[in-house]
């Protein structure tokens, strides 16, 4: 499952990737009504929207009911901010924590049966091996794994939409995390985790097409019970990753958005759907501290 968990976690939970343009196939328009939740008190409004962060062209997300929402938003957050056009800040994010001296070879890290799949990724990629070698294990399976879906023809999903309609309109974006803190999460995996995400970022894209596919089919439809289960699912075995990467996320924005609501004015929260989904959500948290979430769409 772990070898699964990087895909997931970079559809919807929100770690940086930079894929840069996919070029546009022709395909039939796929209309979907993702979750949309409002939380409220007598002079602040938060809309909270689970967002999908790579996606295929066709997908039409936008709703009445959503764009209703976004246009009455004074500011949008989203988890954080990654610019295609302006990548320097994730760049050095990365540079900052993902390469290490002394590493053995990619290759090495892996068994022998997996080094002619991490070689033919590698080749699609156009990366250098020997930069590659220079990364820590977790870096380069996030590097890795942004040429496969390419390859599936996944660009940079809704986060990159709303960002760019509210700034043309003059309306602040701000964001809950830094690149920094998002990528330190996978920094702090030992090894033998490393090497299982490195692993399921090689894997075939066929298997990584139907996988993603019912993620897509999930958020599509706002089905909020199957997005939890996958990630229940994922992250079972690894308590002290779903603590970091989930609760305690959770936790910090459930305090935020809390902390929001003192302050008059509508604001839209955009995050990765698997942070609005399950037990441990956010939506969640904020009902336990008495706080009534009700849901728009």
């Amino acid at each position: 499952m772990l070898k699964t968990l990087l895909r997931r976690a970079v559809a919807a939970l929100g770690i940086p990737l930079l894929l840069g343009a996919v070029p546009a196939e022709a395909r039939a328009p796929q209309a979907a009504h993702p979750a949309l939740w409002e939380v409220a008190d007598p002079d602040t409004t938060i809309y909270l929207f689970g967002t999908i962060h790579l996606l295929p062209d066709n997908y039409q997300w936008r709703t009445p009911k959503f764009d209703q929402a976004m246009a009455s938003a004074q500011e949008l957050v989203v988890e954080t901010i990654v610019d295609d056009k302006n990548p320097q800040k994730l760049m050095q994010a990365m540079a900052s924590i993902g390469f290490a001296q002394g590493l053995p070879p990619l290759a090495q890290r892996l068994s022998p049966a997996r080094r002619p799949a991490l070689a033919a990724a590698i080749k699609k990629s156009g990366m250098p091996p020997q930069a590659l070698d220079k990364m820590k294990t977790w870096t380069a399976a996030i590097v890795l794994l942004g040429g496969r879906f390419k390859e599936l023809g996944l660009s940079g999903g809704v986060e990159g939409v709303l960002r760019n309609d509210f700034s043309t309109k003059g309306k602040p974006v701000g964001e809950l995390e830094s690149n920094l803190e998002q990528l330190s999460y996978f920094d702090k995996l030992a090894e033998p985790a490393q090497r299982a995400l490195l692993e399921g970022a090689i894997d075939d894209t066929g298997s990584m097409d139907a996988e993603l596919g019912g993620m897509l089919r999930a958020w599509s439809s706002g089905d909020v019970h199957g997005i939890a289960r996958t990630f229940d699912r994922d992250l079972s075995g690894t308590p002290e990753l779903q603590q970091s990467l989930i609760r305690q996320r959770n936790a910090n924005w459930s305090k935020w958005i809390e902390q929001r609501l003192d302050k008059p004015g509508a604001v839209l929260v955009a995050v990765g759907a698997g942070h609005l989904a399950g037990k441990d959500s956010v939506l969640e948290m904020l009902k336990k501290r008495g706080y009534k979430v009700r849901r728009l769409q």
